[in-house]
């Protein structure tokens, strides 16, 4: 039987005017509250339980049924959205890298989301150009900076092309120790705290998580480093996974888990070792709702919390 879910994502929330980043891409609190408000009173909030068995054939959703999702186990999902969802009556599905709590290192993901909250693109990308610039050809080899320009700088849904053109180099284009050294380059330069510190406040703790786990908030695995999971090797892959699922083995059943790749990165393989793991249900950045009983378990869409009132009504047509 098909049915339909619409399953929301968030990242940051958290009090963007009173942050010390306010031009992190987040969700305001207020304007989260007036969100969750209005998913009251339009949808039936749904927990992951729920759709678990739903997609194991063993329940039934209700009509305009949601789901929210929240990646990379930030610690103002703790402080700013389990109260705001406990008041609101909704389970949250949290998603944490395991490097996140268990060796507290600032994740590449987020030293980029720091330096574009702290530098102007139009500083940022000369800087990053300069930077591929004296890099190639010492260690590593890639194409040159204006082809991979050329080819890379393609605007997505919130991105202009020079941000895209930004993250693609850092988070996957160019050889990983290679965005690692100008990651941390630009992290000195722009952001001013050390990336310890930055990770020290950014994260969940495992305390938190027990916490949340308590309150009844579901927690899942969202690999161990935040890697582009579909461009790994077979090797690669299966030991970031087998590191994540380790990482909060206490807070998940480890025959009947959920897994949210990062980035929205997959391929066959990944699909397949997930499940070959125990995972019942797989979360991407598919832009639709869900069909449950049509779409594959391990390939669920997602919605981006700017798809929802107050920011947009584009759910409407998705």
């Amino acid at each position: 039987m098909d049915q339909k879910l619409y399953i929301a994502m968030y990242h940051y929330t958290r009090d963007l005017k009173h942050s010390r980043y306010p031009e992190i891409k987040g969700l305001d609190v207020p304007l989260f509250r007036q969100q969750l408000a209005y998913m009251k009173e339009h949808f039936r909030f749904v927990t992951m339980e729920q759709v678990i068995c739903a997609a194991e054939g063993t329940a039934e959703l209700p009509e305009n049924a949601l789901l929210l999702t929240f990646d990379d186990g930030y610690a103002d999902n703790y402080t700013f959205a389990m109260p705001l969802l406990e008041e609101f009556g909704a389970q949250g599905a949290f998603f944490i890298p395991g490097k996140t709590f268990t060796t507290h290192q600032l994740l590449d993901v987020n030293k980029i989301h720091y330096i574009l909250a702290s530098a102007d693109i139009t500083r940022l990308l000369p800087d990053v150009k300069r930077k591929m610039d004296a890099y190639r050809g010492r260690e590593y080899d890639y194409a040159p900076t204006e082809e991979l320009f050329a080819q890379y700088a393609v605007p997505s849904r919130y991105d202009s092309k020079e941000t895209v053109f930004v993250k693609q180099m850092l988070q996957t284009v160019l050889p990983e120790k290679v965005r690692g050294q100008i990651s941390s380059d630009l992290f000195e330069q722009y952001v001013g705290v050390t990336e310890e510190q930055l990770a020290y406040e950014l994260y969940l703790t495992e305390d938190q998580l027990r916490a949340m786990k308590r309150h009844g908030m579901y927690i899942g695995c969202h690999g161990y480093d935040h890697y582009w999971l579909g461009n790994l090797s077979p090797e690669q892959m299966r030991q970031d996974i087998a590191m994540g699922l380790d990482a909060i083995g206490a807070f998940i059943d480890r025959g009947r888990w959920v897994m949210n790749y990062p980035y929205g990165s997959y391929n066959a393989e990944v699909v397949d070792y997930i499940r070959s793991q125990g995972a019942c249900l797989g979360l991407t950045t598919e832009v639709r709702a869900a069909r449950i009983g049509t779409d594959e378990p391990l390939l669920l869409p997602r919605l981006d919390c700017n798809d929802f009132p107050p920011k947009s009504e584009n759910y409407l047509n998705l």
